[in-house]
């Protein structure tokens, strides 16, 4: 079992929370929300001390909430949405294989993600702003290309299988 497929196991993730997942509104705002609250909720124990527990907890309950707010889509046929339908093919890779030049590059942009998270932890234990600021920028970078390479990888996989051809609609 693949570690994505754990953690969608783990957060319970049947064929309708994937739906939901891949509504647009759901993926953008996520996207461009979650990681910033969270630094924003982060960096205020400066200003708030530990009343920063309460914008700390509400990032994570935005978190996750957006996911299950937010209803299947009208149309799976957005760049977005096609990127989450390729993280489940990405999951599902130990059942069935992806093509060869599919089977790095994704590891190595979560990698680049990770550095970067790490570098965030960083600038927030020592209340760096560049370390912040370049840290989400690698992060950022590091997801948009993961799931561009979601997308190409969905569009290549829909046509190999019937059952991930049904996911576009």
């Amino acid at each position: 079992m693949t570690l994505e497929r754990k953690i969608a196991v783990a957060f319970k993730m049947s064929d309708e929370a994937w739906l939901r997942h891949a509504n647009p509104w759901s993926g953008w705002t996520r996207f461009t929300t979650v990681l910033p609250l969270l630094i924003l909720a982060i960096w205020s124990r400066v200003w708030l001390g530990w009343w920063s527990v309460f914008p700390f907890a509400g990032a994570v309950l935005w978190m996750w909430l957006n996911p299950k707010i937010f209803p299947k889509p009208n149309s799976t046929n957005r760049w977005i949405s096609k990127g989450v339908l390729g993280e489940r093919v990405w999951l599902n890779r130990d059942q069935i294989p992806v093509p060869q030049h599919h089977q790095r590059v994704p590891d190595l942009l979560n990698a680049i993600a990770a550095i970067g998270g790490i570098l965030v932890i960083w600038g927030l234990v020592v209340l760096s702003i560049w370390g912040v600021v370049l840290g989400y920028t690698l992060v950022t970078l590091g997801k948009l290309w993961y799931l561009d390479r979601m997308v190409w990888l969905y569009g290549e996989m829909k046509d190999a299988n019937s059952e991930y051809r049904s996911w576009l609609y």
